[in-house]
């Protein structure tokens, strides 16, 4: 009886262990939940928004494209207008992650406001004359612009293409009254267009971008009334390393080709 009791207690003492233990599986999901959570990770940057002049419309697009190619998920957002008014949306506190002005006077109040990065001139751009493809004001040079019964159209002068004009026409020793002032380039460009203006100040770049819609006449005196084109990642960008890459991207060669297809010189 003895012997029968120790061998119950034998046998009962084997099954104890074997409930106590697990199978490696077990174990492993055991020790995974007994692992302390790591802190989630910073969500990746994707989405860029680039602040820049009118005039880098078309360039700033297509490099755009190029940009969401390369960095797969990114999206980039353009603010295109007169960098007068980009620069005082930025110092204002709006959220912009890069900053392409049409002149350093404009990007000097973003940097002196302490909110631009590093800034480098990647372009420069002169102005032409444009004129319907008809030239009706039969414009052949700066001075004929000077003739009353030519309506032109100018920049503002707080803008960069108003103050080339100026710049410009100063040179010249000329005087023009313009029936409007646009608040940006591609404004002034519009009013040729559609054949509101006899001609108008703009850039050469936007005279090759009409594609045909407006004849482009060079003058000597644009020489003298270049704008340098300053970019820079700006301080409080939501997106600094994306910022920084497409920066990178228009200082790049493949940069470079695209803007000085579309007529801007280099610096």
């Amino acid at each position: 009886m003895l012997k029968r009791l120790s061998l119950i207690a034998a046998v009962a003492s084997v099954f104890a262990l074997g409930a106590c233990g697990s199978s490696p599986a077990d174990s492993g999901a055991a020790r995974a939940s007994a692992a302390p959570a790591t802190s989630a990770s910073a969500p990746a940057e994707s989405e860029l928004t680039v602040f820049a002049a009118a005039s880098l419309t078309g360039t700033f697009t297509e490099l755009g494209k190029q940009f969401e190619a390369a960095h797969p998920g990114s999206k980039v957002t353009f603010n295109f207008g007169s960098s007068a008014t980009l620069a005082q949306q930025i110092t204002q506190g709006a959220p912009a992650d890069v900053f392409a002005a049409a002149s350093p006077a404009t990007m000097k109040t973003v940097a002196d406001a302490g909110l631009a990065g590093a800034q480098t001139v990647f372009v420069r751009n002169k102005l032409e004359i444009a004129v319907p493809p008809d030239n009706p004001g039969k414009v052949e040079n700066l001075k004929d612009l000077t003739d009353p019964k030519v309506k032109v159209a100018l920049c503002a002068e707080q803008v960069p293409c108003g103050a080339a004009a100026i710049k410009a026409l100063d040179a010249a020793g000329l005087k023009v009254t313009p029936v409007t002032l646009e608040q940006d380039v591609k404004a002034t460009l519009t009013k040729v267009q559609l054949g509101e203006v006899d001609a108008a100040l703009v850039y050469q770049t936007d005279v090759i971008a009409s594609a045909g819609k407006v004849t482009g006449i060079p003058f000597p005196e644009a020489d003298r009334a270049i704008n340098d084109y300053p970019i820079a990642p700006l301080a409080k960008a939501p997106s600094p390393a994306l910022a920084q890459q497409f920066v990178e991207l228009v200082l790049s060669q493949q940069g470079r080709d695209v803007l000085t297809k579309a007529g801007f010189e280099a610096p």
